[in-house]
């Protein structure tokens, strides 16, 4: 669910210099999962994007954006890096060593919000997910709702469907998700595409935007989506919730994050992880179908 997102550099290849050279928007994010879209309106911004890893900055600085590196718990590294910035796009990347994870996560975020207070940023946009004004039953879904930030509240990745496809060559489709309940899901893509267009309008005070792709889609969808791709039928095998957390730790997974993956499918499954309503609903226009002609390599 909680899959770091970010525009790929790609997104910046034909960006044009237009404003002055200390002006910037900053996004800081981790190394998977990227959005590949890139926004109109922001092809006159200069883009520093600040990564962990200096080894994977080569193909942004090609791109043209600026490059910074720096830890998501160094709060002076975080400082330097925010410095001038008109506005930053900020997530959390999921530590998945961590046994205390909300307490890991509770801290890092404390720092990102200090560094963004002191270096002065105007905006920001925080990538949330739906479900987050929940105090509990959402497992790894953090629910950042006071820092005073316009907040990306992300339906289920389409690209989690990733580690199912082994076995679509068996012509099987494993979840433990409800088969035949649909959910909000949305392309990564399309995110980096609503980050952009806010980080363009600029904005201030707290602002929540719920954010899917163009329907919602059940496990059966996406199987009968994978049929098409594949030309052959594939079927929904729907494994009890219960058996996810050992399925996990099993596979190499600490125990902690197991079982919070196996909460908030829980909570997808009951109704808990849900839209709280009363924000814009921004849809995506990307299918479940492209995504995962994307990941199957079709």
């Amino acid at each position: 669910m909680m899959a770091k997102v970010a525009p790929s550099p790609r997104d910046w290849s034909r960006a044009k210099p237009g404003r002055p050279a200390n002006v910037y928007r900053a996004w800081c994010f981790g190394e998977y999962g990227q959005g590949r879209r890139r926004d109109a309106a922001y092809a006159q911004e200069e883009v520093r994007v600040v990564l962990r890893d200096a080894a994977k900055g080569q193909a942004w600085k090609e791109a043209g954006a600026h490059v910074s590196i720096a830890d998501v718990e160094d709060g002076a590294a975080l400082k330097r890096a925010f410095s001038g910035a008109e506005g930053a796009y900020v997530l959390l990347p999921p530590n998945f060593s961590s046994s205390q994870v909300r307490v890991d996560n509770s801290r890092r975020a404390s720092a990102t919000a200090a560094a963004v207070e002191a270096a002065g940023v105007p905006h920001v946009v925080m990538l949330s997910s739906v479900g987050a004004q929940q105090a509990d039953g959402t497992g790894p879904v953090l629910g950042l709702r006071d820092a005073e930030a316009t907040f990306v509240r992300a339906a289920y990745f389409m690209e989690n469907w990733g580690g199912a496809l082994y076995a679509v060559a068996q012509g099987v489709l494993p979840t433990f998700l409800l088969a035949d309940q649909a959910i909000p899901m949305v392309a990564t893509r399309d995110i980096g595409t609503a980050v952009a267009r806010l980080l363009a309008e600029g904005g201030s005070g707290k602002r929540v935007i719920e954010l899917a792709g163009p329907r919602e889609y059940s496990p059966r969808d996406v199987a009968a989506a994978l049929a098409r791709i594949v030309g052959k039928p594939i079927a929904v095998q729907q494994a009890p919730e219960e058996a996810m957390a050992p399925a996990l730790v099993g596979a190499g997974m600490n125990a902690e994050w197991a079982r919070l993956f196996q909460e908030l499918t829980h909570g997808l499954n009951a109704g808990i992880v849900v839209w709280e309503g009363g924000h814009p609903l921004w849809r995506g226009e990307t299918d479940a179908q492209t995504v995962l002609s994307t990941l199957i390599g079709k």
